[in-house]
């Protein structure tokens, strides 16, 4: 009991970041602050799921588009994210982006540019992430849960692809290729675009994961596959539909 008592001691002691969380999660709590901010947190996170849900389920089959935030409108991959987006509504698709800059915004430009849905399901965070001019006015959501946006994009998605990105990207990456391997969810195409980009990780997954480790199965490298133009892309998606009937994954 004592050395818990200096350890908060120490942490009051210390000053805090103006962002630093750390002493505000070791400070003492008393039972009806705990149970009253737990409470309103459920409430929170059953508002963004019903809106979610409510809004998500008339948008129709749509392919979700993963990228970075900060890739620039110059660069070459915020070109291939605005082709293929046009190109996935020539298909009968929408597009599901986050709603942010950067890849993002390629694809809902692509999806507006080319007469399609265009669905932004934009999160609030400290930097990097607002808005773009692109995403259909009724299809614009905003979620403070990023687990309760990763439904909205796994539940509505007939597939994803993955432009090169950061933490974010590989994130959303390997949660679905997780929910797929479990069974969680049934199976959709997950392209990753760029070999260049994606090789390296790709290699130490082969070399590591599976035949160094044995911690994945070698069927497990069939969840995805890799292309290099917006053509292939969306040529995997549709390809994969021409076997199923397009319909929410769960």
């Amino acid at each position: 009991m004592l050395a818990h008592a200096s350890i908060f001691y120490e942490i009051k002691k210390r000053p805090l970041l103006k962002d630093n969380n750390i002493g505000d999660a070791f400070r003492q709590r008393t039972w009806n602050e705990t149970k009253s901010n737990d409470s309103w947190s459920i409430f929170k996170i059953m508002a963004e799921l019903v809106e979610g849900y409510d809004r998500m389920q008339k948008i129709g089959p749509c392919v979700s588009i993963f990228g970075s935030a900060r890739t620039k409108p110059d660069n070459k991959y915020y070109q291939m994210a605005d082709d293929i987006g046009f190109l996935l509504t020539k298909k009968g698709y929408g597009v599901i982006t986050g709603g942010g800059p950067g890849i993002m915004e390629a694809g809902n430009k692509g999806a507006q540019r080319g007469g399609g849905t265009s669905v932004g399901l934009n999160i609030d965070l400290p930097f990097e992430q607002s808005s773009n001019p692109y995403v259909d006015n009724n299809k614009n959501i905003d979620f403070d849960y990023f687990f309760v946006r990763k439904v909205m994009f796994v539940k509505y998605s007939q597939g994803f692809i993955v432009m090169p990105g950061g933490f974010g990207t590989l994130d959303e990456l390997f949660e679905s290729l997780t929910l797929i391997q479990t069974l969680k969810i049934a199976r959709f195409p997950i392209i990753l675009v760029s070999k260049s980009f994606w090789a390296g990780l790709i290699d130490w997954i082969k070399t590591t994961l599976l035949e160094a480790e044995n911690n994945i199965s070698e069927k497990d490298l069939d969840l995805f596959v890799m292309v290099d133009t917006a053509e292939e892309a969306v040529k995997e998606i549709d390809n994969f539909y021409q076997k199923y009937l397009l319909k929410p994954n769960f």
